[in-house]
C-alpha cells in the first residue's frame, strides 16, 4: 500500500510540474512569421516571410532607399515555386531563394538569390544573385502599419508597408 501511495505521489508531481511547464509561454513576437500563397494550374508559389510593423515610425528609415533589404523581418525572405518562372522576360528555376528588394522612389529591385537561409542581410552576395527585376512601386491612401505580401487572383505578386504598394507580374 505504501509503494502505491508513494508513486500515486509522484505520478502526481510529475504531471503537475509538467502541466506547469506546458503553461509557459513565450511572448508574441513582435514580427510574427506568415506565408503568401498562389495555387496555379501551373505551379504554386510560397513566399515565406516576417511582418515588421511601423508602429508609429517612418518606413523610409527603417527601409532606405538603394539599399538592400531582407523584404520583412527577422530571418530573409523565402520564395519557392514548383515550376520555372518567367519575370520581365527572365527565366528563374524553380527552387527556393531568398527574396530581396532593393526600395526606390518609382520603382523596387527584385532579388531572387541562391541563399535562401539566412538572417536579415547580413551574409548577402550579390554573386548567388539569380535574377533581379524591377517592380513598379506606388502609394495608397491607405497605410498599413504591418508589412504585408499578397497574391492577386492572377499571380502578380504585391508588397505593402506603410503607403507603398510595390506590384510584380509573375507567370509561370
Amino acid at each position: 500500500m505504501k509503494k502505491k501511495i508513494f508513486a500515486l505521489a509522484v505520478f502526481t508531481a510529475v504531471a503537475l510540474s509538467s502541466t506547469a511547464w506546458a503553461q509557459k509561454f513565450k511572448p508574441l513576437d513582435k514580427s510574427p512569421m506568415d506565408l503568401a500563397a498562389f495555387v496555379g494550374a501551373q505551379g504554386d508559389i510560397r513566399v515565406y516571410y516576417s511582418r515588421p510593423q511601423l508602429n508609429n515610425r517612418n518606413m523610409e528609415t527603417l527601409v532606405p532607399e538603394g539599399k538592400v533589404w531582407r523584404t520583412g523581418a527577422n530571418e530573409a525572405t523565402v520564395i519557392e515555386f514548383t515550376k520555372d518562372l518567367k519575370i520581365q522576360g527572365k527565366t528563374i528555376p524553380k527552387g527556393r531563394y531568398g527574396l530581396f528588394t532593393i526600395p526606390g522612389k518609382e520603382n523596387w529591385t527584385v532579388i531572387f538569390n541562391k541563399d535562401a537561409d539566412q538572417w536579415g542581410t547580413y551574409n548577402y552576395d550579390p554573386k548567388k544573385d539569380v535574377a533581379r527585376v524591377t517592380a513598379t512601386a506606388s502609394t495608397d491612401d491607405e497605410s498599413l502599419d504591418v508589412f504585408s505580401i499578397v497574391f492577386s487572383e492572377t499571380g502578380t505578386l504585391h508588397l505593402g508597408w506603410g503607403n507603398t504598394r510595390v506590384s510584380l507580374e509573375i507567370k509561370m
